[in-house]
Formats: structure tokens, C-alpha cells, sequence
């Protein structure tokens, strides 16, 4: 029996290895608002497909050598995709991305922490958060798409610009979190999604509606993937209904048919 039982078993390992039937390793360059959520999914999508998911991080757009267009331009690979709305339409436009491949997987608020034991102050309108800004030792903000619309519109719809210019700071390619966490900055924005994985800070809460800005974050399969079928199953498989509980958990909000296009398409 035991004769047998190896001689079904080493032939099972034949049939596979003839077919082809092993894991992939699927390489994803994913920027940090959507990278909570992949790492919770990640699990259950590989236990599903049987293939593993390789993650590199970096942010969507800036100047920094980890940045997700610079790890491209160098020759670096990748299967698929995920960042910032608008600057995935660039990466569409310069023909690093397979044509159709696009998928929208979420919806990203902007919100604010302060150091864990820290004062928290209140933002719930915009006179409260005008005063909080004002009263704050210094803010920080990304060097991506939240601190862009922070550093050239919130502050300036708020009637604030140049009482503050002075006390702001642009922290590049890491969490603005971690460094709120560390004593260096008073207030930090980014992503909700962003800145609830960080620890040693305290989440006050996301910008007032009439001053929020959402972000779109979108993912797509690469012009030079090696894994293009694994990669539209992974983005068809995180833009799911299944998916959409976790997303929401890590503080982003489900696509909403209806709309195609978000704010984050409109920032330079």
C-alpha cells in the first residue's frame, strides 16, 4: 500500500510540474493610502489563487528615488500598480500601463493626528480647525496628493496662508504620522488610511466636509508585467464587494459608480 501510495503522490508532483500548475510571485509597487488594505487582503487572495503577492513601496508622485514613476523609469519591475488616481493617468499617458487595464479600488479623506497623550484639538467645522492651525507649534504634511491640496488650497480656502507658511513642513516618501508620533511636528495630515497604522499618535479626525479632499486610488496591471492575467485578477479581486468591509476598516471608502473621476484627478 505504501509502494502505491508513493507512486500516486510522485506522480501527482509530475502532472504538476508537467501542466505548469505552480505560484506565481506577483510583484505590486503600491503607494501607502491603499497599502493597509492590501496587506489585510493579501491572505485571502493568495490562498484563492495560489500565488504570492511581493510588495514594494513607495509613493505615487515626488521627487524621491523611492517614489512608484521613478522605480519605472529605472527598469525596476512590477506586475501591477496602485497609487494615486492622477498620477496613475500619467504613468497611462507615458505607456508604462497596459491600455484598459485600470481599475478604481478606493476613495481616500484626509485627516489629522497629533502625538499620542498630546491635547486633542477640535476640527469638526472650519472655524474650529482655522483655530487649531493657528494655535499649532508647526504642522506636516506628504509630499503626495493629500499634502499638495493641503499645502496649496486647504490653508488658503481658510483664509490662513500666510499666517502659517512659516511652521509648515513637507515630510517626504515616509508617514507624516511616524514623525507626529516622534515629537518632531505638533499636527499631520495625510490619508486617513495613512496615517491609522502608525502608532504613538492619536487620530482627531478627518477635515471638515466643505474642506475636505478625497483622493482616488486606482490600480492597474504594467506594459511590462510578466503576470498580467495574475495582476487583473488581483485589481477585479480588491475592487470586489468581498473586499470592500476591509477598505472601509482601514479608513477609506468604497467607489461609488457614479463617479468615475474624483478631486485627486484635478491636483498638479
Amino acid at each position: 500500500m505504501q509502494k502505491i501510495y508513493r507512486s500516486l503522490l510522485a506522480t501527482l508532483v509530475i502532472f504538476s510540474v508537467s501542466t505548469g500548475v505552480q505560484a506565481k510571485e506577483m510583484t505590486v509597487m503600491i503607494s501607502g493610502g491603499f497599502k493597509a488594505a492590501l496587506e489585510k487582503l493579501a491572505p485571502e487572495f493568495e490562498a484563492k489563487s495560489g500565488d504570492k503577492i511581493i510588495l514594494v513601496s513607495g509613493p505615487s508622485m515626488g521627487n524621491t528615488p523611492q517614489a512608484i514613476p521613478a522605480r519605472l523609469a529605472r527598469g525596476e519591475n512590477a506586475d501591477v500598480v496602485i497609487m494615486v488616481g492622477d498620477a496613475l493617468k500619467k504613468l497611462e499617458k507615458d505607456n508604462w500601463i497596459q491600455p484598459g487595464s485600470r481599475v478604481e479600488l478606493a476613495d481616500s479623506p484626509i485627516g489629522m493626528v497629533v502625538k499620542q497623550g498630546d491635547p486633542k484639538p477640535n476640527i469638526k467645522n472650519d472655524a474650529e480647525l482655522r483655530n487649531t492651525l493657528l494655535q499649532a507649534k508647526s504642522i506636516a504634511y506628504s509630499d503626495s496628493a493629500s499634502g499638495r491640496y493641503v499645502s496649496s488650497q486647504l490653508f488658503q480656502k481658510l483664509g490662513i496662508e500666510d499666517q502659517v507658511k512659516e511652521k509648515t513642513h513637507k515630510v517626504e516618501r515616509i508617514p507624516v504620522a511616524s514623525e507626529v508620533a516622534k515629537g518632531k511636528y505638533a499636527l499631520g495630515f495625510q490619508q486617513v488610511s495613512e496615517l491609522l497604522p502608525v502608532p504613538g499618535i492619536t487620530f482627531i479626525g478627518e477635515l471638515p466636509d466643505n474642506v475636505q479632499y478625497i483622493t482616488r486610488f486606482a490600480g492597474a496591471v504594467t506594459a511590462k508585467a510578466e503576470h498580467r492575467q495574475e495582476g487583473k485578477a488581483l485589481l477585479d479581486f480588491l475592487s470586489s464587494s468581498q473586499a470592500q468591509k476591509t477598505i472601509r476598516a482601514t479608513g477609506m471608502r468604497t467607489v461609488k459608480a457614479e463617479q468615475p473621476a474624483r478631486q485627486s484627478d484635478t491636483v498638479q
